[in-house]
């Protein structure tokens, strides 16, 4: 426990300017998303687009690609989120349908190996890295991420699941990469998630009550 209070006060120390806003808007978009209010899409933009920047400045240019995939979903989430159905109702909290869950989870599925194949295009020759766990992990996280934000912007409840899932496996995954803060930061992600889910589970319950 020393161990771990030790690592996040160096992490945090280290922690530059950009990337200490850009967590604390990405915390305040997930807060707002949990509260289905619009701001999670302006705060989560923000924060993206500096991780962006952060990437690309430490040549991490496919999590910078996959930061940039994060904006484009959010940008078609408030677009969504605030077009009209019909005149006077916008978008509601709903669940999947069967045929729509098979296509999150072939898309997930599809996602995770098409990343896997390109760690191994830019990677193939760090033979260190790629017999590792981490490709495998990383790659896993980020599919699901991926689906979660397309889920989202949609409005799917189940959205909540998919970044539980990634929320639970990346606590660990950043912790061991010595990235205590960051591990801090999806517990937080991981608490929010499940209060969301809650949340929104209730107001779906509401929706159907008011229907009948």
């Amino acid at each position: 426990m020393a161990d771990f209070y030790t690592n996040f006060l160096i992490n945090l120390q280290s922690t530059t300017w950009p990337e200490f806003v850009a967590v604390v808007l990405g915390i305040a978009s997930v807060w707002y998303a949990r509260k289905e209010s619009i701001l999670v899409y302006p705060t989560g933009i923000v924060s993206v687009l500096i991780y962006v920047y952060i990437c690309f400045n430490a040549r991490l240019y496919a999590d910078a690609g996959i930061n940039f995939f994060y904006f484009v979903t959010s940008v078609y989430g408030w677009y969504n989120w605030t077009r009209k159905i019909n005149v006077d109702e916008v978008l509601h909290i709903s669940k999947n349908t069967r045929l729509q869950q098979s296509g999150a989870i072939a898309f997930a599925f599809l996602s995770y190996w098409l990343i896997i194949g390109l760690i191994w295009l830019f990677n193939h020759d760090d033979k260190v890295y790629m017999q590792s766990w981490v490709p495998w992990i990383d790659s896993f996280t980020t599919a699901i991420f991926l689906i979660a934000m397309v889920l989202m912007a949609r409005k799917k409840i189940e959205n909540w699941v998919y970044w539980i899932a990634g929320n639970i496996v990346s606590i660990p995954m950043y912790y061991m990469k010595g990235l205590v803060f960051t591990s801090f930061q999806y517990l937080v992600f991981l608490i929010l998630a499940i209060l969301a889910f809650i949340e929104w589970r209730k107001r779906l319950n509401a929706q159907k009550e008011k229907a009948c």
